[in-house]
């Protein structure tokens, strides 16, 4: 637009030099004539004026223009950022709560491995054995246990009674015969505390405990009067178990006896 101008402001005193150079020849003609070609020269002017003005205005509605495309890409930017700021929100939402729930997955998933383990078998060793047995299984013998160690003999009588009847197949079943049968003799039930122990030695010959139970089998028919009985099963132990220490106290017991 300043450039336009310009070239406005430098036109009128070019055309009143040309006018001012031109008046010698001008004199030769008649004043209409010099009047018609100062009217023609204004008109000139005054249509660049014009198109100067018009070409200004054409520049101000364009800068206007570029303006408006301006005014309206910083508020679709904001807008984009608005809307960006939301989604992030949402995102870290989703994020907290993905990250809640996968908690609350493995809280869940930890409490059915527990109790899948209180169904799963355990391995115990005892008296130099293997063998399986259900956590439940585990948890009521040692509970007899503890009230053997206790000296609570009746109640132990009755707790080991239970385990062989509710576990009749268990690994526990010959140290939990032996265990009821001293339960049984503490408890001065010496004839239950022979049978007891008989079946222990019946059923597992082989246990390290069998030669144990034919000592205390000996012991109870001693307490019975039954001295004859007793030297029996002193003889057997010693002949079934030679290198057991029960065979040793065996043969001690059997020279008291005779």
């Amino acid at each position: 637009m300043a450039r336009i101008q310009w070239r406005v402001a430098a036109v009128v005193p070019l055309a009143a030099a040309a006018l001012m150079a031109s008046s010698p020849a001008m004199a030769l003609f008649g004043d209409d004539e010099a009047r018609q070609a100062i009217v023609d020269l204004r008109k000139q002017v005054e249509a660049n004026r014009t198109a100067a003005d018009a070409a200004a205005l054409q520049s101000r509605e364009n800068e206007a223009g570029i303006k408006r495309s301006l005014l309206d890409l910083a508020n679709q930017i904001e807008q984009l950022r608005g809307e960006i700021a939301r989604l992030r929100g949402q995102n870290e939402q989703l994020a907290r709560e993905l990250s809640e729930l996968q908690r609350a997955q493995k809280d869940v998933q930890a409490g059915v491995d527990e109790r899948l383990r209180q169904f799963e078998p355990v391995k115990v060793e005892l008296d130099g054995r293997s063998f399986e047995v259900q956590p439940a299984e585990k948890a009521e013998y040692e509970a007899a246990m503890a009230t053997l160690r206790r000296s609570e003999f009746p109640a132990a009588t009755t707790a080991f009674t239970a385990f062989l009847r509710r576990y009749p197949s268990s690994g526990y079943t010959p140290v939990a015969l032996y265990w009821l049968g001293n339960s049984q003799y503490a408890s001065r039930a010496y004839k239950e505390a022979v049978e007891t122990h008989q079946r222990m030695v019946r059923e597992f010959p082989d246990h390290p405990r069998a030669s144990e139970a034919m000592l205390a089998i000996a012991n109870s028919q001693v307490e019975l009067k039954d001295t004859k009985g007793a030297k029996r099963t002193l003889d057997d132990l010693v002949k079934q178990y030679p290198k057991s220490e029960a065979a040793a106290a065996a043969k001690e017991r059997l020279t008291r006896l005779r």
